[in-house]
């Protein structure tokens, strides 16, 4: 990076920081409010909740993971970008009126409330665990990654970096934390959209052409094994980061993009995540619909920003290009290289633009996942077993420990993964371990009113056995469909356990539910058959 670059750079940091310094004093009251801080209740907009989502949605695991995941296996892993946003809409219209109508603010809550507090005492560990472990670690380790390859500087202080920058903006609540994720969505898609443009203008001038246009038919020619949304089993070998290589089935295996596990993924990450869901609970139902219906929108440009430059790297990398960048001295290729490494081919000052980008996505999910750690440890972990009498001020004070704590953690964490080949695809297995279960619990505990406390149990401590017996004495078992079966083991064994308690038929910890609150507005409807417009194209063209 040049002087212009760090100078574009900087400006991003003094506008995200002056910003959120702006928004903390205009909406800082006397008296500190738990709700107000966690989750900005009432005052976050329709398109601040949108961008929000997807701020800190979008990440390094995206950027970086996704990116690698394009180069090794193309428009395929584009799928759970275009599939979550027909998850957005399902989650607008069945799970939300649910949340507000109960008057939910955390998953667990939601938990204790249909079930008992053991259910959502061991939910709220898994979480934390997987919050801290596998996402908050693998976004930091992604993101430090792709600014050591950029900038040159030390792994180690990229992740120090990033960890105070986040921590700087969590300290100040989710008001912040949303409203500045408006601006961070604004860099993160001009300057993802601008590395696409120069990405395609590359692959074309290598073949004697110009242009984003001359780009993409380039790209579909000599790629053409990249540009399939359907895998079958052995139709394409990718690196497996190790100097080896395996079936990109594995990931993404067929018609479970479709029909399977891609589904389970998507509804517990989109619909019984605290990290996602609390964007919306602080809403009315219209402003929290209108806003996941633009994230639904947001979404489906995503792949066109982080998947398209991940196989401009690979078709620039067969054609000669970056042979030692994409390898960074491990004697092998690694796909996680590709977008830094696209990077660095940027012209000056737009190099700025790009990196700014990456690090708003970075920190924008970094913020929102340190919040929703502090919320569940504060309201469904120390307020109720530590300090139930505690004080909002007490409350708010403990949250912002934890914010703390949980990246200091991220940083120790964040080095022991840089073995891996594919971080988007980490972040999809392990998360993957208990998302079945969670997924289980919730849609019975939405919808079939007998559903009990010791079913939901049995289901919440077996999701992670379950899935690591499958993972190790069935290899061959995709992920994905891996998490097909637990899910309907889970689903069988709740059913079972709820029809044999005479109790059951007449459960009074069923949720009030109205059929009437289901119905969206017109132009709800309308945005959503858009939405299934463009995914039925996208599929027909792409298959």
């Amino acid at each position: 990076m040049q002087l212009i670059d760090y100078l574009v750079f900087l400006v991003y940091f003094i506008i995200v920081s002056g910003y959120g310094i702006y928004i903390y004093r205009k909406h800082k009251t006397k008296e500190a409010d738990s709700k107000d801080y966690f989750l900005a209740e009432g005052s976050l907009t329709w398109w601040a909740i949108g961008a929000s989502l997807i701020a800190s949605n979008i990440s390094a695991e995206q950027f970086i993971g996704m990116s690698g995941s394009g180069f090794a296996m193309g428009l395929a892993v584009s799928a759970y970008e275009w599939m979550a946003a027909l998850t957005l809409v399902l989650v607008a219209v069945f799970f939300i009126p649910i949340y507000l109508k109960n008057n939910i603010y955390t998953m667990p809550q939601f938990l204790s409330q249909r079930y008992n507090t053991t259910v959502s005492t061991i939910m709220a560990v898994f979480w934390l665990l997987v919050y801290v472990f596998v996402n908050l670690t693998s976004i930091l380790y992604l993101g430090a990654l792709a600014i050591e390859t950029i900038s040159g500087i030390d792994f180690t202080y990229c992740v120090y970096g990033l960890a105070v920058f986040s921590i700087i903006i969590t300290l100040g609540g989710m008001k912040v934390i949303g409203y500045t994720d408006v601006f961070q969505v604004f860099v993160l898609i001009c300057g993802g959209l601008a590395t696409t443009y120069l990405a395609l203008d590359l692959v074309a001038e290598q073949y004697g052409g110009s242009g984003f246009i001359d780009g993409l038919v380039v790209m579909k020619r000599e790629a053409s094994s990249h540009f399939h949304m359907i895998l079958n089993e052995g139709q394409l070998t990718i690196p497996d980061g190790m100097g080896g290589t395996r079936d990109a089935y594995m990931d993404l295996p067929g018609l479970s993009v479709l029909m399977g596990g891609l589904w389970i993924t998507n509804l517990s990450y989109w619909g019984a995540n605290q990290y996602i869901v609390q964007r919306a609970l602080g809403a009315d139902l219209k402003t929290a619909r209108s806003g996941l219906l633009f994230a639904a929108f947001l979404k489906m440009l995503m792949p066109i920003i982080v998947v398209l430059p991940g196989i401009a790297a690979y078709v620039l990398y067969q054609k000669g290009l970056f042979q030692q960048e994409m390898a960074n001295g491990l004697g092998h290729v690694k796909p996680d290289h590709a977008y830094p490494v696209l990077l660095n081919l940027l012209p000056n000052g737009l190099r700025g633009l790009s990196f700014a980008a990456l690090t708003a996505a970075i920190v924008a999910s970094l913020a929102g996942k340190a919040n929703s750690i502090a919320t569940i440890f504060t309201l469904d972990i120390y307020q109720k077993f530590f300090s139930p009498k505690a004080s909002e001020e007490r409350l708010v004070v403990v949250g912002k420990v934890t914010v703390v704590a949980a990246s200091l953690i991220g940083v120790v964490v964040a080095p022991s993964l840089r073995n891996l080949d594919q971080g988007f695809q980490y972040i999809q297995e392990y998360t993957g371990f208990i998302s079945p279960g969670v997924l289980a619990i919730f849609l019975l505990g939405f919808f079939w009113k007998p559903t009990t406390a010791l079913a939901a149990t049995v289901a919440a401590v077996l999701t992670i056995p379950l899935s690591t017996f499958l993972k190790f004495q069935f290899p061959g078992i995709p992920f994905l469909d891996r998490m097909s079966i637990v899910f309907l083991v889970l689903v069988g064994l709740m059913v079972i356990l709820t029809l044999l308690d005479p109790k059951s038929r007449n459960n009074p910890d069923g949720l009030d539910i109205e059929t009437a609150m289901f119905k969206p507005s017109a132009g709800f409807v309308t945005g959503s058959i858009l939405i299934c417009g463009m995914l039925s194209a996208l599929y027909i063209v792409f298959w």
